[in-house]
C-alpha cells in the first residue's frame, strides 16, 4: 500500500528558523500549502515554485520542490515560461501584495488574460513588508505606513475582483486565521486547469499592525479574522458598509480554456510537450 505524503515532504526542516518576524502569519501560509501537496499526494519533484523579492518570496528557501527564484515582480513571467517548458509540471507562483499588483502587475492581468495554468499564492499584509513598511496597492484607504503617516489617500485594489475581470478561472479569498477554509482554498487552485488565485490576508505586526490595530499579535490575528467574511453576510451589508470588510469564499469557479489548450488547437504543430515548430 502506497504511504501518503506528509508535509515534511515538501518542508526542509533543516533551513529552520524561519526567516520572518515573529508573529508574521507566512509560516501559516507555507504550512497551508505544504498541506495542501501532500493532501493531493503531488511529489515535490512535479511542482515548481516562482517567488519575486519580499517577505513571502523567500518561502522557496524552505521548499524541497523545484525552485526558481526571480527579480521583483517577475514571479509570474518567470512561472509562464516554465509552466510552458514542461506543462506536466505544477507551477506555483508566490507573491506578496506589492511584488503581485505593484511592479508585477501587468504580468498579473495578462496571466489571468491568457487563463496560462499556474497557481497564483498571493500574501497580502497590506504593506512592503521587508523593505520598511511602505503602502502597497492593497492597504486600505486612510490606513498609516511609513510613507503614509496620516492615512493612505489611494483606494485599494480588490485583488480578486482583479483576477476575475481579468479572466481567472478560479479565485478564492481566505485569512491566515482560517486555515483549514485556506488549506482547501489552495488545493482546488492547485486541481483546477487554468489560472488560479488564492488571496491570503495575512498579518504584518513588525509595521502594519502596529501602526494600525491596538495590541499586539494577537490582536491582528482578531482583526483579520473580523475583517473577512462570507457572501451569506457580505451581501447583507450597505455599501459604506462593505468598504470596512473583504469578501471571503470561494469567488469564482468557471471553466475557460487555459493558454496551452487554446495554441494547440490553434496551432496544430505544437507537440504534446508545448514546444511546437508551427508559426
Amino acid at each position: 500500500m502506497a504511504v501518503k505524503l506528509n508535509y515534511r515532504e515538501y518542508f526542509k526542516e533543516e533551513a529552520l528558523p524561519l526567516m520572518w518576524c515573529a508573529g508574521c502569519g507566512n509560516g501559516i501560509l507555507l504550512r497551508a500549502i505544504t498541506d495542501a501537496l501532500a493532501d493531493l499526494e503531488i511529489p515535490p519533484h512535479q511542482v515548481v515554485v516562482s517567488t519575486g523579492i519580499g517577505c513571502w518570496g523567500k518561502a522557496d528557501d524552505y521548499m524541497t520542490t523545484h525552485a526558481f527564484h526571480g527579480s521583483h515582480g517577475r514571479a509570474l513571467a518567470f512561472a509562464t515560461g516554465i509552466k510552458l517548458g514542461n506543462p506536466d509540471l505544477h507551477v506555483i507562483a508566490l507573491m506578496g501584495d506589492g511584488d503581485a499588483l505593484a511592479i508585477g502587475g501587468n504580468h498579473f492581468i495578462h496571466a489571468a488574460r491568457r487563463n496560462i495554468d499556474i497557481t497564483a499564492i498571493i500574501s497580502n499584509n497590506f504593506t512592503y513588508g521587508m523593505t520598511g513598511g511602505q503602502y502597497s496597492p492593497t492597504t486600505p484607504l486612510s490606513y498609516k505606513t511609513t510613507t503614509s503617516p496620516v492615512g493612505v489617500a489611494e483606494p485599494a485594489f480588490d485583488v480578486c475582483g482583479l483576477a476575475e475581470e481579468c479572466g481567472a478561472n478560479y479565485v478564492a479569498r481566505s485569512t491566515v486565521y482560517h486555515v483549514t477554509q485556506l488549506k482547501r482554498f489552495i488545493a482546488a487552485a492547485i486541481q483546477k486547469k487554468g489560472f488560479n488565485v488564492v488571496e491570503a490576508i495575512n498579518t504584518c505586526p513588525t509595521h502594519f499592525g502596529r501602526r494600525n490595530i491596538p495590541g499586539d499579535t494577537v490582536e491582528m490575528m482578531k482583526y483579520i479574522k473580523d475583517i473577512g467574511m462570507p457572501r451569506s453576510r457580505f451581501e447583507k451589508l450597505d455599501e459604506e458598509e462593505k468598504n470596512k470588510y473583504l469578501l471571503t469564499g470561494e469567488l469564482v469557479n468557471r471553466e475557460r480554456p487555459d493558454f496551452l489548450s487554446v495554441y494547440r488547437e490553434i496551432n496544430p504543430a505544437a507537440s504534446e510537450s508545448g514546444r511546437g515548430e508551427g508559426k
